[in-house]
């Protein structure tokens, strides 16, 4: 009965975020800006043969999952084939040294003007980054005959034209939060996995031979998908009461007040996967070129080991290996994050205590304690959904599709936070917002 009277107020809401001038002025710009986002992917660099990309990415389930990020660019092998995931990479690399290095850490900490400067360094960090990536994946795609051309000249106009693709998405990303709504860079991260989900499910109903097994695979994606939405919504409240003194009429009145902190379950993100996947990943990329496939040697056998697309028995280590790592950078991104927000001090400036503890040291180490337990519930939820594909393919024998875990969560989160988004700007002009 819930369901059947939440589903009018989000079609009315939607409505009326159309009706309203300018709410739709933003969803227009939102919807411009992929569109153009989707034209500058299918700009392809020269000197590439499209036909041996194509049956390389065919081959190869690593690079399949990559292209499904960038929407179909990498397999084109187009200006934006690395999207903005420089510019995340930077961003990420940013939060971990903030904490560390003094100047940053007192730059964050100067307000709106630090937070600026802090963001263009991060915008400077991203093109040595977005160099680096695109040289890395030149030389790949030479290694296995790709690209012919080996002048200086030709390689360094590619890498140039690849960074500026990346800093164009990033400036993109940057009109939606501006000018749109929600998270630019995220949207468009979305807007590349979007855009790639027809092709790979029209592939797979056209597999007839496993009717079951897509069924089912379709079922544990969709399962998976409500699993995502409820561990990003949940969080443990902790109440926070607030003592303060006010003057008025010549006299001290205490007064005093009730709210709480909401600590979330995940409150790493999607960041351990990203950090997992890289771990995984790397020691498979540097044995990739060092494989004989006449004489099978050592490197071989590793890039066997740290191949995500290997059978049963092999597979268990690449994806046992997943697990383990994301439930430990679960932990180690999540204290990061925690050491950063600094709660206690903020409570004892503000005057706040947690009922029953004494601020200081020991709301420290209640606080501490709580998020610590709540991140197991976390880190084994993003363990689980990260060997979700792996679980999904052997049990289905679907090999057509591919099911990505960042990419699901990528999606179910940028779809909550906009939503969000767009109800707070219709409750500002008292209209009835759809998200209970």
């Amino acid at each position: 009965m819930r369901a059947r009277q939440t589903r009018p107020k989000l079609l009315q809401a939607v409505i009326d975020a159309f009706s309203l001038p300018d709410l739709r002025r933003r969803i227009l710009i939102v919807l411009g800006i992929l569109v153009i986002f989707r034209f500058v992917a299918h700009i392809p660099l020269p000197g590439v043969d499209l036909g041996a990309l194509q049956e390389l990415f065919e081959r190869n389930q690593l690079l399949g999952m990559l292209d499904m990020f960038s929407g179909g660019a990498m397999k084109r092998f187009s200006v934006a084939a690395m999207g903005v995931y420089p510019y995340i990479t930077a961003s990420i690399v940013m939060q971990l040294l903030v904490p560390v290095i003094p100047r940053l850490r007192a730059l964050s900490q100067e307000g709106e003007a630090g937070r600026h400067k802090v963001n263009m360094i991060t915008h400077w960090l991203t093109v040595p980054l977005a160099g680096l990536q695109g040289y890395g994946q030149l030389v790949y795609l030479r290694h296995e005959g790709i690209i012919a051309t080996t002048a200086v000249l030709p390689i360094a106009t590619m890498v140039v034209s690849m960074i500026a693709g990346t800093m164009f998405l990033v400036w993109l990303g940057e009109l939606i939060t501006e000018y749109g709504i929600g998270n630019g860079i995220s949207i468009i991260i979305f807007g590349g996995i979007v855009a790639g989900l027809p092709e790979m499910l029209g592939q797979g109903f056209l597999a007839k031979e496993n009717f079951f097994g897509l069924a089912f695979y379709l079922l544990i994606a969709l399962a998976t998908t409500v699993f995502i939405v409820i561990f990003t919504e949940a969080h443990r409240r902790v109440p926070v009461q607030y003592a303060k003194s006010v003057f008025r009429g010549g006299r001290m009145y205490r007064q005093s007040g009730s709210t709480h902190i909401p600590l979330r379950v995940n409150t790493a993100g999607m960041i351990p996967l990203i950090f997992a996947m890289s771990m995984v990943m790397f020691p498979g990329v540097v044995a990739s070129y060092f494989v004989n496939p006449v004489e099978p040697n050592f490197a071989n056998t590793i890039m066997g080991l740290f191949n995500p697309g290997a059978a049963l028995p092999m597979g268990l280590f690449y994806w046992g290996l997943y697990f383990l790592l994301t439930v430990a950078f679960a932990f180690f991104y999540t204290m990061v994050i925690f050491e950063q927000q600094d709660l206690p001090g903020t409570l004892q400036r503000q005057g706040g205590f947690i009922p029953g503890i004494r601020p200081g040291k020991h709301t420290k180490d209640y606080l501490d304690h709580v998020i610590k337990n709540i991140t197991w519930a976390g880190a084994f939820f993003l363990a689980l959904v990260a060997v979700m594909p792996f679980l999904a393919r052997e049990i289905t024998s679907i090999q057509v599709m591919q099911l990505s875990s960042m990419g699901m969560l990528i999606v179910v989160g940028v779809v909550l936070d906009t939503l969000k988004q767009l109800e707070a700007q219709l409750v500002m002009r008292r209209y009835e917002g759809f998200i209970k």
